[in-house]
C-alpha cells in the first residue's frame, strides 16, 4: 500500500495531478479544496502527499487509485467521511470542496443546508452524515484555514447574486442552486458573479 509519495508535479487537471517521482509518474486524485492550496506546500519544486490508496473494482478489472492530501488530519477526515453509508471514495473526493473546518462545523451543528451545498450530497445523505459523524468533528473544526474560509465567504456573496440573476431568468431555485454549485466545484477560484454565470453558461452549452 502506498501511504506517502513525494515528487514534482508535471501535470495538473481539475481533480488530479501527475507526480514525477524519480522518473516514475503517478496519477493522484486531489479534492478541490486541497488542489487550491497546493502551491503553499511546494518546496524546492517538490511536494509530499499523504495518500489514501484503494482498488476500484469493476466487472473485468481492478484499478489502483491514489487520493492525495497535504497532511494526516485531512486524510483522517476523508477516511471518517467515507464511513457514512453510500459515500465511497469517489463521492467523498467530489464532495470535499469547502475547507474541512467549515464542513466539520456544519456536521457538528447539524447544518443540513451547508452539507447539501456540497456536490453530490442531497438532503437525506446530509442527515445520514450528521447522524454518523456529529460529535466526532472536534479536531477537524480546529484546522486553521481562515484564508480558505474568507474565499468561501466571498463565494457565498457571489452565489447569492448569481441566484438572483437566474431567478429573474425564470430558473427554479433548486435548478439554479445545482447549476451554481456545479460551476463552483469545477472552478473553485471564481472571483465574480460574471465569472460564475459564464461558467454556468458553459456547462449548459456542453
Amino acid at each position: 500500500m502506498i501511504a506517502q509519495i513525494n515528487g514534482k508535479i508535471i501535470q495538473k487537471k481539475n481533480d488530479r495531478i501527475v507526480l514525477d517521482t524519480n522518473g516514475i509518474c503517478y496519477e493522484v486524485l486531489i479534492p478541490s479544496i486541497v488542489m487550491s492550496r497546493l502551491d503553499e506546500f511546494i518546496q524546492d519544486g517538490q511536494i509530499k502527499f499523504i495518500t489514501y490508496h484503494y482498488l476500484q473494482v469493476e466487472p473485468s478489472k481492478s484499478i489502483p487509485v491514489l487520493i492525495g492530501f497535504v497532511n494526516e488530519i485531512e486524510k483522517e477526515f476523508f477516511e471518517l467521511f467515507i464511513t457514512v453509508s453510500g459515500i465511497g471514495p469517489r463521492a467523498a473526493l467530489r464532495a470535499i470542496n469547502k475547507p474541512i473546518s467549515i464542513i466539520a462545523k456544519g456536521i457538528n451543528e447539524g447544518d443540513v443546508a451547508l452539507l447539501c451545498s456540497l456536490p453530490g450530497i442531497g438532503k437525506q445523505r446530509a442527515k445520514e452524515i450528521i447522524a454518523k459523524l456529529q460529535g466526532k468533528m472536534g479536531k477537524f473544526g480546529l484546522i486553521q484555514d481562515e484564508k480558505e474560509e474568507a474565499v468561501i465567504n466571498v463565494a457565498e456573496d457571489i452565489k447569492k447574486e448569481a441566484m438572483e440573476v437566474l431567478s429573474k431568468l425564470q430558473y427554479k431555485k433548486q435548478e439554479a442552486k445545482e447549476m451554481i454549485e456545479k460551476a463552483i466545484s469545477r472552478c473553485p477560484d471564481i472571483k465574480s458573479t460574471e465569472e460564475l454565470l459564464n461558467e454556468v453558461y458553459r456547462q449548459k452549452t456542453k
